[in-house]
């Protein structure tokens, strides 16, 4: 079985590679202008998709009184609620609206569905020690090293969904030879995705928050994502002073305030 699927890898590598190649070359090429006039408009944000990690079974990393799943969820509808107020024509849709378990691909797959110009991930942080604290956001990409632990163990929700070998081109999330092939899947909005994120954590650092930087992962709700799409660790669980802000209702709105600044700027900024 392991000789199989070492083979479904070569095979799915080998016949991938030459198309991503000519699709970044094609996509990299800077528009012609005249006169000195920008080129114009690739797209308006129109649709935007929050996911909220975890969720049913998958419950995410654990705090001394809550669960990832959760307050991704509060965080996620209240962030859906005030893009609504505060970008009047911009619809909101949400990979999961209650308590349910929803696979990976199935998350991404929803917006490139909908034709979303905007994914987001809502999730919640964890590290050794419980003296770790600050905000990251990560982008689709070749990861790091020393990143690589923090992909593993987003990924691991892989092992609950049914066929996910099918699902993923024979992914294992225990295996890093499988990032090879989440970093082929770089998508075209890499260049947005990172602005995104850069403007996150910028407005995380207005409100006091200590921020981590941008991370570049091959994460299985990103790698097919076709529009900008991050994933953003609002917090560390287990530092009990973070997880008391994530909880709480004043935490929760600074945060949807950051998301929502972050991500009217990053509108404004591709709109104009």
């Amino acid at each position: 079985m392991k000789s199989d699927l070492n083979i479904r890898k070569r095979k799915f590598i080998f016949f991938l590679a030459p198309a991503i190649l000519l699709f970044m070359v094609l996509t990299s090429a800077t528009p012609p202008q005249t006169n000195g006039t920008p080129p114009p408009q690739a797209y308006q944000i129109r649709t935007i998709v929050i996911d909220a990690g975890h969720g049913g079974r998958d419950s995410g990393a654990k705090g001394s009184r809550s669960l990832e799943k959760n307050i991704a969820l509060d965080v996620a509808l209240k962030l859906g609620k005030e893009l609504e107020r505060q970008l009047p024509g911009v619809r909101v849709m949400f990979t999961r609206r209650t308590d349910e378990f929803i696979d990976l691909y199935k998350r991404i797959r929803m917006a490139n569905a909908a034709k979303a110009d905007i994914f987001i991930s809502i999730h919640c942080n964890s590290a050794p020690g419980g003296s770790s604290r600050g905000t990251e956001t990560i982008v689709s990409g070749s990861h790091r090293l020393g990143e690589q632990t923090a992909a593993i163990r987003e990924n691991a929700s892989l092992l609950l969904e049914e066929n996910y070998k099918e699902n993923y081109q024979g992914f294992d999330p225990k295996d890093p030879e499988s990032y090879i092939i989440f970093s082929l899947m770089k998508n075209q909005y890499r260049e947005k995705s990172i602005k995104l994120a850069n403007l996150m954590q910028q407005e995380y650092v207005k409100s006091g928050r200590v921020s981590r930087g941008i991370l570049e992962q091959g994460l299985a709700v990103l790698a097919e994502a076709g529009m900008p799409a991050v994933l953003t660790e609002i917090g560390f669980m287990n530092n009990r002073t973070e997880e008391a802000f994530m909880l709480s209702d004043e935490g929760q709105e600074q945060i949807v305030q950051n998301l929502v600044a972050a991500i009217s700027a990053f509108k404004k900024s591709v709109e104009r």
